[in-house]
């Protein structure tokens, strides 16, 4: 090192300040700035480094108390869920015994009010059969019977002059009019 400003490497002229540059010493300058950096660290952050470690001492612990005081509830819990189970299945164990009887005589009740239900359900089926079918009787009856009057209405005016038909009134209207002094 001939001179001070050797190892700098220059950035510039700076009139008021003079030269100004780095250290280019990796070694140098990285083990100097790490010790520094440390130094600090240790000194201010050893305060605020303890009080984080107490305060999360402190949260373990708390949670410690309170998961012992949970797990304590829990073992209750169970007792008591134990106690109820065991109570339950007495209970269960009752109705099973008395419970197949009462089940067989609603499945009986169930039966016998299935099969009403059906013998109902066939009954009103037949009725409503049986109605369709005279409905439909009288309907071939009424389409025959208007069938046979057209037919013979047709036939009577084709085969009927005026002569006649005055002679055919005449004569039902005599004969209604017999009837009328024999029902009179």
């Amino acid at each position: 090192m001939k001179n001070g400003t050797d190892s700098f490497v220059f950035l510039g002229h700076w009139p008021s300040a003079g030269s100004f540059g780095f250290n280019t010493d990796i070694l140098a300058t990285n083990l100097i700035n790490l010790s520094v950096v440390f130094g600090i660290l240790i000194f201010f952050g050893k305060g605020v480094l303890s009080d984080l470690l107490d305060n999360r001492k402190q949260r373990i612990l708390n949670t410690i108390r309170n998961s012992e005081e949970l797990r304590g509830k829990a073992i209750e819990q169970l007792e008591k869920a134990r106690a109820r189970l065991k109570k339950v299945e007495m209970e269960a164990d009752e109705f099973r015994v008395n419970g197949y009887s009462e089940i067989e005589r609603e499945k009986m009740n169930l039966i016998n009010s299935t099969y009403k239900t059906l013998e109902q359900l066939e009954n009103y089926k037949n009725e409503t059969i049986n109605f369709e079918q005279q409905k439909a009787i009288n309907e071939v009856r009424q389409r025959v019977f208007q069938q046979a009057l057209q037919g013979a209405l047709g036939t009577l005016n084709s085969c009927l002059n005026n002569e006649l038909h005055l002679r055919t009134i005449n004569a039902n209207i005599g004969m209604f009019g017999a009837m009328n002094e024999i029902t009179d």
